[in-house]
């Protein structure tokens, strides 16, 4: 459906973004085969209702995926002050010098230059600590940083693997189980760093990806770093208001060129998740080719490098709404979500998948 001049025109606000979503129908568990999830094929005038492993006959040959390899890391680590009071870190970024930036939840805040004693992996014993130094990224920011230490002086994405969690997001009840750690991940996931997957890539699996090749499908990576901003609601009505939380991102030379390669063939660029979205068009808004981002994107965005979008289903509120809206029209997605409620898709992290195409 092409973009009318009344989503670049109209003034959006939060309430725009709302909805009523069932709590039975946000997914607790992945689909028993990453493929085997749903897809709601959003790129005509009528909804189609197919499977994952559907998705190489909706693409060309000369197409070009491009997907997040970030790898979700186990940020989530407990612990207990020289109190007794409990407390929970959720790293957020891996700063140098064994230090971290991350989230504190506790009921009292320790002193700047409290050390607090945290829970290591059953059957081990290795003195594991974590400091406070401060806020981050300044004296009024909304991380803590900390040093962590053992006493084998390891690394935080060591001690992290070792001891800590899989994050899963808010709206997941049960605790982090092995089956957790395998389907939190993508089959592809690389570079460390993560706090929250890339949702829409965790349909894919090897026997897919192999039909996308035999299709004459290309496919190309992006790095960013998904943050635990990402589950956050929008708060501001007036989304002028709104602060972007900060993700890392980086466009490698070869997907620079793979991009180049599939616009001058006449190809599609498919980008896989919305984190894709924002690290391409941060790149194409900025020419960075890596850094921080912080970008925001509402209707009457200008998208400059995506044509088409696989991502799951969103929060009521939430940033992606917003994104995906803008990426495809905001009636279109709304219809498409009543359209999914309706038919009993499941939504979030673990949940089914649709396929959008730009707004023109």
């Amino acid at each position: 459906m092409p973009l009318t001049l009344a989503d670049a025109a109209r003034a959006f606000s939060l309430s725009d973004f709302d909805f009523h979503l069932p709590p039975e129908l946000i997914a607790q568990h992945p689909a028993p085969e990453r493929s085997g999830s749903r897809l709601l094929d959003g790129t005509s005038a009528t909804p189609q209702d197919r499977f994952f492993r559907d998705l190489p006959s909706l693409l060309q040959p000369g197409d070009l995926l491009v997907f997040n390899d970030t790898r979700v890391i186990n940020a989530r680590l407990f612990g207990e002050k020289s109190t007794g009071g409990k407390l929970e870190l959720l790293v957020e970024r891996v700063l140098g010098g064994n230090q971290v930036a991350a989230h504190l939840r506790v009921s009292k805040k320790p002193e700047v230059g409290a050390s607090v004693t945290l829970t290591g992996a059953p059957g081990t014993h290795e003195n594991l600590r974590a400091t406070l130094l401060g806020r981050w990224p300044d004296a009024q920011g909304a991380l803590f940083r900390f040093v962590l230490t053992n006493d084998a002086g390891d690394d935080p994405f060591t001690l992290m693997a070792r001891h800590g969690h899989v994050p899963l997001p808010p709206y997941i009840t049960h605790a982090d189980s092995a089956e957790d750690a395998a389907r939190y991940q993508t089959v592809f996931a690389k570079n460390p760093g993560a706090v929250a997957a890339p949702t829409a890539a965790l349909h894919f699996d090897d026997a897919l990806l192999a039909a996308i090749d035999a299709r004459g499908v290309q496919r190309a990576f992006v790095t960013l770093h998904v943050g635990a901003g990402t589950f956050q609601p929008v708060k501001t009505e007036n989304l002028a208001e709104h602060q972007m939380h900060s993700e890392w991102y980086d466009v490698p030379a070869a997907t620079q060129q793979a991009i180049a390669e599939c616009r001058a063939r006449g190809g599609r660029l498919i980008a896989v998740g919305t984190t894709t979205v924002r690290t391409l068009e941060s790149w194409a808004k900025t020419g960075q080719t890596t850094g921080d981002t912080r970008i925001f994107i509402t209707p009457g965005f200008e998208f400059q490098l995506v044509d088409q979008l696989v991502t799951n289903f969103h929060l009521p509120k939430s940033s992606l709404m917003m994104l995906v809206s803008a990426f495809a029209g905001y009636e279109p997605v709304m219809a498409l979500y009543r359209h999914a409620m309706a038919a009993q898709y499941r939504f979030f992290s673990y949940g089914d998948a649709m396929l959008l195409a730009r707004q023109r």
